[in-house]
Parts: structure tokens; sequence; C-alpha cells
């Protein structure tokens, strides 16, 4: 798309106007991206993105009853909200009644409605394309390999309703990972973090630290299955503690189907789930983890609503000091419960109370275990004691007497994030920490300790290089 010649407020007025549905709500989204991609030591490909998302979710009213249609798609002209809005409508006098069914959210203009959206460009990289050429360099004289990427994107979201509400949200989103190999590609290792604006992001540290972890890994370490100290770092504990965040909905657990469930019935709020210790939280405003401060959302499901659009997001509390204090819920699930209402928010941050120090303090204090790097192909075994399976990957370490000896084969793995917050037995500072396994499309904005964990389950030797 080469540009938009009708202002996105304008394509969102439009539509709420061309709506005859008896309420309407309409979300747009202006993206822009960046990208940078690089292979063998050699940028390959680099490019940028514009577009503009409208969703349309139209509400009819019967006796007794709302039912719910939503259409959504690219669009940049009135011809085209025109049909999404049409088509929409016809939905909701097509659907059945809405189970998750409140008024909607009324409010006023937001002060910022009417700006314009704000852009990336292929200039966010500026300072880190340089420095990436020197990074190459050094890896050339090492004899060492790089492959990897830098995505940057800004989404400008505009959300309004036939009930009032003008709201505008600016949401910038980076990151970027890099795999150093050996020349001999028998050796590998993983580097990758969130950024909002690239500002502070530095490739040479980012090899230096691939250096460094490779020469770790040349000696090479065969070990058996089993279970072993386990020392996992921010970016592996964040790919864990996202399932222990996204199966946390209120409904689930109400009907029996998740970790969070009650046996005889009803949630475990209230319940002691982890060490007394942590906390697990969610934080529109968390430093450098900032997020949508108000609900927005296309369709429902268990944990969402589209009637909840607009409806203002502060800091959950999901597990606080130890004890299930959230879940995930709508203002239908929270009538359920009895609770607050609690809806997603867009970032998650894990703390222990006193812990300090980093993960390399956590190494020297461990006698002998093992250091996963990264983790993927996370899945649920058994919902309800969250169990999950994945293989680690591109970095599995031998720690002896507080040091790294070597690299150890990979394995598959078999744990429960909840049951994990109870087992640990060391902790470090919370820093954010990037997931591999969901950073990259789904949910980068998250902030972890490094955790030393007794008898990680290895449940077998992977092949998986």
């Amino acid at each position: 798309m080469a540009g938009t010649t009708t202002p996105v407020q304008a394509l969102v007025e439009h539509a709420l106007a061309a709506s005859t549905a008896d309420d309407c709500v309409v979300i747009a989204h202006h993206r822009t991206a960046a990208n940078l991609r690089w292979a063998n030591n050699t940028l390959t490909t680099n490019g940028a993105m514009r577009r503009v998302d409208v969703a349309v979710v139209s509400f009819v009213r019967g006796t007794g009853r709302i039912s719910v249609g939503s259409r959504s798609g690219s669009a940049t002209t009135l011809d085209q909200v025109d049909a999404l809005v049409a088509a929409a409508d016809a939905a909701a006098r097509a659907a059945d009644p809405a189970g998750d069914a409140q008024e909607l959210v009324a409010g006023a203009a937001a002060d910022d409605w009417d700006r314009p959206p704000v852009e990336t460009d292929i200039h966010v990289f500026d300072a880190v394309a340089p420095a990436l050429g020197e990074a190459f360099d050094r890896a050339r004289a090492g004899r060492r390999v790089l492959y990897g990427f830098a995505d940057h994107q800004v989404t400008t979201t505009y959300l309004a309703s036939t009930t009032g509400l003008r709201l505008r949200h600016v949401q910038p989103t980076g990151h970027y990972a890099c795999t150093g190999k050996t020349a001999d590609l028998t050796n590998s290792a993983w580097v990758g973090d969130a950024t909002r604006d690239f500002a502070g992001v530095d490739p040479l540290a980012v090899e230096a630290e691939l250096e460094r972890r490779l020469g770790w890994g040349a000696r090479q370490v065969a070990l058996p299955a089993g279970r072993y100290d386990t020392i996992l770092p921010p970016t592996a504990v964040a790919d864990l503690m996202i399932d222990a965040y996204w199966y946390a909905g209120a409904r689930d657990a109400h009907d029996g189907q998740s970790v969070y469930s009650h046996r005889g019935g009803g949630t475990r709020l209230g319940e002691q789930v982890a060490r007394p210790d942590v906390t697990l939280f969610s934080d529109p405003a968390y430093p450098g983890l900032e997020c949508a401060p108000h609900v927005t959302e296309t369709s429902s499901s268990s944990d969402r609503s589209v009637f909840d659009n607009g409806l203002p997001l502060t800091r959950s509390d999901w597990i606080r000091l130890g004890t299930l204090a959230a879940l995930r819920q709508t203002r239908e699930t929270a009538a359920l419960t009895a609770q607050e209402v609690t809806p997603p928010i867009d970032n998650l941050i894990l703390e222990v109370d006193g812990a300090d120090g980093t993960l390399d303090d956590l190494v020297a204090g461990t006698g002998r275990g093992l250091l996963l790097t990264c983790l993927w192909y996370i899945r649920a075994v058994d919902p309800q004691t969250l169990l999950l399976t994945g293989l680690t990957r591109d970095g599995v370490y031998l720690v002896e007497n507080g040091e790294i000896t070597g690299a150890v084969n990979n394995f598959r793995f078999n744990e429960s994030p909840v049951d994990l917050l109870r087992r640990f037995t060391h902790a470090s500072a919370t820093v954010p920490g990037f997931s591999r396994e969901w950073g990259d499309d789904y949910f980068s904005r998250t902030a972890m300790p490094a955790l030393r964990i007794p008898d990680f389950t290895m449940s077998s030797v992977s092949q998986a290089r």
C-alpha cells in the first residue's frame, strides 16, 4: 500500500455512521514495519510495510438478547469499509444470542484521537546496521557464522463505538535474534531480546555473547535422560511462564478444565499455588514493557469479550506472594466467579521477593547441573496439571563446580510451569527476557528472573540440532 488518502479516523467514523445495527464498535490498526535479515555473515534482505486493518463489530438487540457479528480485513477506502460494515451487520442479525452480553462501555473522545498514526521505517536501524557489519567481520575472523533478523513495528490503534468511545493507542514492538554457529555447523548458540525502538541494541555485544557460548561448546558431553539440577535464564523462564498465563482463563478454571480448577468445583482463587515469595503480574505501565491501557478485542472467546472494548486496564496480580489472586476474565466470567474484572494484558512480569544477582551468579553457585538457554516446540500435554513438553535448542551446557565446562546433547523435557514456581531453589533479579518460542509472533513483552530448579525432568534425548 503506497499510502492512505483517507485518514484512519475518517474510516472509523464512516463505519459507525454506515452501520444499521443497534450498536457498533470499530477498531482500526494502522501498521508500519521494517526488518533486516542476515545469513552467512551477510545481510540478505531488508524491507518495509504499511497497511490498515479495520474490524467492525455489530450488535443487534432483541427481546432479552443481543447478537453479535464481526468482520475484519484490510481497508483503506470508504467502499472497502462499507463492505465490512454490511457483512458484520448481516452476521449479527443471523447470529445466536451472545452468551457474554453486557452493556457496551461508554466514554468520550480521548485528547489524542485526532492525532495521525505514528510510523516506523528502515531508518530505525541506522545505528544497528553498521555495527552489524562489524559483527559479521568479527565472526568471520573467528570462524563463526551468524544468522538472524531484526524487526520493528509500530501499530496505532483507533477504537470507537456508537456509545461514545474514541480511544487511540500507539504500540511500538521490536525484537531481534541471532544464532551463531561454528564454521563446521556442529555447534550453535542463540541470543535474542525485545526492544521498543532499537536504541541501545548492540550487535557487537550480541556477537561477543555468542562467541562466549560457542566457546562453552568446544567440549561436547553426552548425557542420558534423567532429572537434573537445571538453570533457566530469563528467556527460557518466559517460554514457560507465558503458558502459565495463557492457560489462566477463569471460565476454563471454573469448568474444571485447567490447573487453576479446584477439585470439587470452582477455581483455586485464594489458594497458594507457588512459593510465598513469588508474584506474577501484568501492568500496562510497566517501564519498558508498556502496552495498551484498555481492552481492544475484535472477537470473543472464553476469556475475552467484544462487549468489554474500552474497559481500562491496570496492574493485575495473577499470583500474589504465592497465592492465586486473579484469572483472565471478562465481565461475564467475573460475575460467574464473584471476582474482579481482570481482562488479559499484553505483558507479563515474574518477580521473586528479595532475589538479586544475575544468571552468572546462579551458575557460579551450582555444583553440578545444566544451563538451558532456550526452549522450543512447547506443547501442553495435560491442561489440568499444565504439564508441558518441548525440546531444548541451541545451547544446553554442563555446569561443574560453578563453571560451564561443555555443551550437552539436546533433550525433550516434561515440566509444569506452575509446579516450577513451587520447586525452584534460587532466583536472580527480574530483567527483560524475550521468549524465543512465543515472542516473535505472539507475546514479546516479558520480564523474568533466572531460576534454578532441582530435578528438572529430561524425559528423553533429542536428536534435534
